[in-house]
């Protein structure tokens, strides 16, 4: 529930409540709140109970598309790399000799001539060309039209 707090903000909670309070108050606060959280979560516990008597096998049928959205929530590039082409083993990716090609910073070419050197090492990042000057035109590509 608390799951996204840390520890500074619950110092905060804290140093605010005894503020507010007062130390007299204070632990009469702490209890009824505990006692609050502890009646709720018995409530959504029996209601779940509750349910799953009710419906019986009918319940899992339920939760199974909210467990794929839960699924799908968790999905980024590098999980679903790892589960469809990996068959869920990432030992490829978290590779401990080194750096990974997937993690390799892209470098400048070597050589002096604005060349890239294409297959021979890392992707090659083009030069930064300059801004244009006002009413300069752009460089034509014939091969690109």
């Amino acid at each position: 529930m608390f799951s996204n707090i840390g520890w500074g903000e619950m110092l905060i909670l804290l140093v605010a409540a005894l503020v507010i309070l007062g130390p007299e108050r204070l632990p009469g606060a702490v209890r009824w709140t505990a006692q609050a959280l502890r009646q709720a979560r018995e409530y959504a516990t029996g209601a779940t109970q509750q349910l799953r008597n009710e419906l019986g096998p009918e319940f899992d049928e339920i939760r199974k598309p909210l467990e794929q959205l839960n699924e799908l929530r968790s999905m980024n590039p590098r999980s679903m790399v790892t589960k469809h082409l990996l068959d869920g083993d990432d030992s490829f990716l978290n590779n401990l000799s080194g750096m990974t090609n997937f993690d390799k910073p892209l470098s400048t070419p070597n050589s002096g001539n604005g060349s890239t050197n294409i297959g021979s090492g890392p992707v090659s990042m083009p030069r930064e060309q300059k801004p244009l000057e006002r009413n300069e035109r752009p460089p034509v590509d014939p091969d690109a039209t």
